[in-house]
């Protein structure tokens, strides 16, 4: 038998062992979950889940207060605690909230400032951090499992933003063995490092739109992760933006906006179309491209990835932004049916918009790399074996399950890496390095290579099963770095390592 009918054929019994009982609290509800719920972008939700209103006008992400009044310094607190959301009409939702927001407050700060933030954990009998994804802090501010705060107690993340550090990041706790149910919860936030002179005009504006997933059992509660969640990644049942379900955003005719797209989901791959009306790519994972990419129709957004995108209004009507279909691979019953939901509405006016300065051909700089002085090979497993307790189920790098207390390997701080990242694995894998952004050098499948259709810098990657990716990575900060896949299941069963970065 195969690895993947070996899975499949086992995963009736997978939940004995001890490693997947600490993912999931409970089986309720998995019968009958083969069959797709139109419109839906999960499972089959029984007849009596609530609906969730849809078309309320699109609002602004909460912003985070900073109390400071010196120049250049932003210092604030985030409180990670209990509170209540009300997603369907009359029904209460327990969540997880930074300072009783979910999504959480919008961070927003200039290249060059400090920051300062206390993390006050109020999550009852949970370890937690945060985590600053993305974004070039030092190895003890990076918020990763090995330096948990406790329930109860402060901590202060104190660091520094470089001159060009420009770009869309966020936030969200990474306590190894609650990431993944925390971040459902709705622990999750923007983090948005503006460059101090924008070469994008103001007159596109700047508008964030922060997708995460959710679902909700009859009585408004989120049921805890099943057996299909655990070896694929929880997918909800409902996709939101700014937690809201198909919000409305009202422009007039000839409008060009500038979006901010995060997948924040634990698992679900967006592949993102306005129809008709093409996109035009302006940023990603680190901030800007080096020019302008127009004519794109659509996108993947893989868990985790962030894209800035400029899209033009020119016709007075409806436009949606919608998903297309995508497949990510899939064991066991229940594939998502992910293409046709509609996330976003956007309503034109017949009132013409002041036509804007047109975009500059030439947004910064992205310097190549050069050559490397070292090579590295991490390669993607899933494997389910029997272990004292029963079946036990894991993915892996390298045939290794993530210990904490493991070193994985050992790179110099300011020396450049090729890393070559193999996915002979079942299914799609979002590769994660912290501390820094990397540039892909190429992509190949099948024996056939290609070369990336613009130089960017990433700090996530989606490796698609059958891939081999190579990067480009560089760490400048010392210290120990996790690298993961950002299917969050995933990285709590094992796919996460670490590199100790030495001067």
């Amino acid at each position: 038998m195969d690895r993947r009918s070996f899975m499949l054929a086992s995963a009736a019994t997978v939940f004995a062992g001890t490693r997947a009982e600490a993912q999931m609290e409970t089986m309720d509800g998995m019968s009958g979950m083969s069959d797709m719920h139109a419109g839906h972008g999960a499972m089959a939700m029984p007849a009596n889940a609530p609906s969730l209103p849809e078309g309320a006008p699109l609002r602004e992400l909460s912003r985070l207060s900073n109390r400071s009044n010196e120049a250049g310094l932003l210092e604030a607190t985030l409180t990670a605690e209990p509170a209540t959301a009300q997603f369907a009409e009359g029904l209460d939702t327990p969540v997880l909230a930074f300072n009783g927001d979910s999504p959480a407050p919008l961070i927003e700060a200039t290249e060059g400032d400090r920051i300062r933030i206390t993390f006050a954990n109020r999550i009852p009998g949970e370890i937690s951090t945060i985590h600053w994804h993305g974004m070039p802090v030092p190895a003890d501010q990076d918020g990763n499992p090995m330096d948990p705060v406790s329930s109860g107690t402060d901590r202060l993340y104190s660091f520094d933003l470089p001159e060009g550090s420009a770009g869309s990041y966020w936030y969200h706790p990474h306590p190894h063995g609650k990431t993944a149910e925390q971040v459902y919860r709705g622990l999750a936030g923007a983090f948005l490092v503006k460059p101090k002179v924008d070469p994008i005009p103001a007159a596109y504006g700047d508008t964030e739109l922060f997708f995460t997933d959710l679902r909700l059992a009859a009585d408004g509660t989120m049921p805890a992760n099943t057996m299909v969640d655990v070896m694929n990644g929880r997918v909800g049942d409902h996709v939101l933006v700014n937690g809201q379900k198909n919000p409305v955003l009202s422009v007039p005719a000839g409008t060009q906006r500038r979006f901010r797209l995060f997948n924040a989901t634990n698992a679900r791959f967006l592949r993102l179309s306005f129809g008709d009306v093409p996109m035009t790519i302006v940023g990603t994972d680190g901030g800007l491209l080096g020019a302008p990419v127009p004519g794109v129709q659509d996108v993947l957004l893989a868990p985790a990835e962030r894209l800035e995108v400029i899209v033009a209004f020119d016709e007075p009507g409806t436009t949606t932004l919608g998903t297309l279909d995508y497949d990510r691979g899939w064991m066991g019953q229940g594939r998502p049916k992910d293409a046709g939901l509609t996330l976003l509405t956007v309503a034109v006016s017949e009132t013409p918009a002041e036509p804007p300065p047109p975009l500059p051909a030439i947004l910064r700089p992205i310097a190549d790399l050069g050559a490397p002085s070292v090579s590295r090979r991490l390669v993607f497993g899933e494997t389910m074996t029997m272990g004292a307790d029963g079946m036990e189920m894991g993915f892996l790098i390298n045939g290794k399950s993530f210990d904490m207390n493991r070193i994985d390997f050992v790179s110099k701080a300011g020396e450049l890496e090729l890393w070559e990242i193999a996915n002979p694995a079942d299914m799609d894998h979002p590769f994660h390095v912290h501390g820094t952004q990397f540039q892909i050098v190429e992509y190949e499948r099948g024996g056939k290579v290609n070369k990336p259709p613009y130089r960017a810098w990433k700090d996530t990657v989606n490796v698609a099963r059958g891939e081999t990716i190579r990067i480009l990575v560089r760490q400048d900060k010392p210290g120990p770095r996790m690298y993961h896949c950002h299917i969050l299941e995933h990285e709590q069963l094992g796919m996460m390592g670490i590199v100790d970065v030495q001067v």
